[in-house]
């Protein structure tokens, strides 16, 4: 029997190393699906909810492997759910390939069902490489190009192909005019250097300062032992953009934590302070967080030009790999003997979190959302890996959650959508089976998807060798990141009818799909509970009850913002002393004298 166009399909995946395709099924890729049936499922169909769930997977799978994760879609409204998973992709540089089908070419232009126009409504979120396959003779090269285009841009693209074409026979291409043959899958490996002189440069710019910073983003992740060397010789403290936040663990005494609305009372400070900044890896957006302008002289790394001296007046920007370039770099720089900025830095962290672990403690009704993620903390393992979604959790994940050398952690940064947190901890998983995932998801992304897909994770978890998989809900009953957002940047009391939540109880809803839980609502309760999950042999959800109350103010939180709070208390917002006595309270611990010196 031939071969169809959609077992080469496959054939490509399989020479590309595609392990799995996460997908939903759908009559405009039932030749694709066909052909998985013929492959003994290799690479295996991983089944999300959604089609929305199979981009996130796609996308979490890639940014833990470093490999391109692929996802697959029918036509119509299958590829438009994979939309908002796709730009999630593109917004955070993630190497994804999705393959969409589409009406039969014979109905194409008919107004037929389920037939949408895919190269108009794929053109932005696949800008770097979209192709429709019209004969089986386009296949090879437009897969290969869409996997190294994706590889080489870190970008999403899509190989839309028809449903009639997917079950005629393959023909490859010929040594003909007009055929477009490929060659072989392979590595994309290219490292990029900046030029010499300008490396020169920018290592007598970093000389010349003597309050050094250093911002690292997810560029830098492969640059770690890099930045350390940089730190040590400069006598810089490190910040962590959102997205770059497992790029060094947060034991190291110079490491500064997170930076701007999410960020830290150190790296808030050190940026204030210093008269030099050297970006790597990151396109952090809010200027305001860095130094002001003309304050001090920056120096910025970044393997892709188009993003570079954009966020601040930089003076060298270093076109290349982070890890290569800083090689380069390091051996022209001198050591500074003078240490007292790397010293008060070292005292800023040190009170920073010890000011957490106050503010973690502080009780609440019924449980403070930041002693959740603390008790983690003292028990996260060093090869784990930690998701987030959009929400206020994503506050207590980047300031109160201590990464250890070897933890692996992400979220939606740029795009910053509601529902990835479950599904990317399921691609984790796929990546790296014999990690423990841990998914840290407020009850609003919870409802909106992460329900659903915990029957994805219990019908796939026996695959794993290392079966946990813990999903911890922040439970209370309100969208409570917008909430605050009403609040202090408008004035505005919390409106119910938009905020509050239905009432569920997510440790119900997981024994009925087939996985043990643990319903929470005394703090004391939380170290056995992440004890017993983490010790568990398949998937646990934690549901704990969490005030909405606890404030997810930042270390430098404005008057404005402080004054609309308070102007939405008199405005009659529901329970507002409860928030302004909680809020009194968790700013209070700033203040508190530091331990070596009360």
């Amino acid at each position: 029997m031939k071969q169809q166009v959609g077992d080469y399909v496959l054939q490509r995946l399989r020479e590309w190393g595609v392990d799995q395709v996460f997908g939903y099924p759908g009559d405009g890729i039932n030749g694709l699906v066909a052909a998985f049936g013929r492959a003994n499922n290799k690479p295996q169909f991983v089944q999300a909810r959604h089609e929305e769930m199979a981009a996130f997977q796609a996308t979490g799978f890639a940014k833990f492997s470093g490999k391109v994760g692929v996802c697959t879609a029918t036509s119509g409204p299958g590829a438009i759910h994979l939309l908002n998973g796709l730009y999630d992709a593109k917004l955070d540089h993630v190497p994804v390939v999705a393959i969409v089908g589409q009406t039969a070419r014979s109905a194409m232009g008919g107004s037929y069902q389920q037939e949408v126009d895919l190269q108009s409504l794929f053109k932005d979120v696949a800008s770097d490489y979209l192709v429709e396959v019209n004969v089986s003779s386009q296949l090879p090269n437009a897969l290969d190009r869409a996997f190294r285009t994706a590889m080489t841009r870190h970008a999403p693209t899509a190989v839309i192909i028809p449903a009639d074409l997917q079950e005629e026979p393959y023909e490859p291409p010929e040594h003909e005019f007009k055929q477009v043959p490929s060659s072989p899958p392979h590595a994309v490996t290219a490292t990029v250097i900046a030029p010499y002189t300008e490396i020169e440069q920018a290592a007598e710019i970093i000389d010349a300062g003597s309050k050094v910073a250093v911002l690292v983003g997810q560029g830098a992740r492969s640059a770690a032992r890099e930045v350390v060397e940089l730190a040590e010789l400069t006598g810089a403290g490190v910040a962590k953009a959102l997205l770059g936040k497992d790029v060094l663990p947060d034991d190291l005494p110079f490491v500064t934590g997170p930076i701007g609305l999410l960020g830290s009372r150190p790296s808030y400070e050190m940026m204030r302070d210093c008269d030099t900044l050297v970006i790597i890896g990151s396109n952090f957006p809010y200027t305001q967080f860095m130094p002001e302008f003309g304050q001090a002289r920056a120096v910025q790394i970044d393997i892709d030009g188009t993003m570079i001296g954009m966020r601040y007046p930089t003076e060298v920007n270093l076109v290349g790999d982070a890890k290569a370039t800083l090689a380069e770099l390091i051996p022209l720089l001198r050591r500074k003997e003078d240490r007292s900025w790397r010293e008060k830095i070292e005292q800023n962290v040190v009170r920073w979190w010890e000011t957490v672990e106050r503010q973690a403690m502080l009780q609440a009704k019924p449980v403070n959302p930041m002693r959740v993620v603390w008790e983690l903390s003292k028990q996260l393992p060093d090869n784990a890996i930690v998701t987030a979604d959009s929400g206020s959790s994503t506050n207590w994940y980047a300031r109160c959650l201590r990464f250890r050398i070897g933890t692996r952690g992400s979220l939606s940064g740029t795009l910053a959508t509601m529902g990835p947190g479950v599904p990317y901890a399921i691609g984790a998983k796929f990546a790296h089976p014999e990690r423990p995932a841990i998914a840290l998801v407020g009850d609003g992304a919870m409802q909106m998807n992460g329900m659903a897909e915990l029957l994805t994770i219990a019908r796939y978890y026996r695959q794993w060798s290392d079966p946990r998989l813990i999903v911890c809900v922040f439970h209370n009953n309100d969208l409570n990141q917008v909430t605050w957002e009403l609040r202090s940047m408008g004035g505005a009391p919390k409106f119910e009818e938009s905020q509050i939540l239905p009432e569920t109880s997510y440790a119900d809803l997981a024994r009925c799909m087939g996985l043990p839980s643990v319903a929470i609502d005394d703090p004391d309760q939380l170290a056995d509970a992440w004890s017993l999950a983490l010790s568990a042999d398949r998937p646990v959800l934690i549901d704990v009850r969490c005030d909405p109350e606890v404030p997810p103010i930042p270390p430098h939180a404005t008057y404005e913002q402080m004054k609309d709070t308070a102007e939405a208390v008199m405005r009659g917002d529901p329970d507002g002393w409860h928030l302004m006595w909680q809020g009194v309270k968790t700013k209070a611990q700033e203040f508190v004298p530091h331990r070596s010196s009360s």
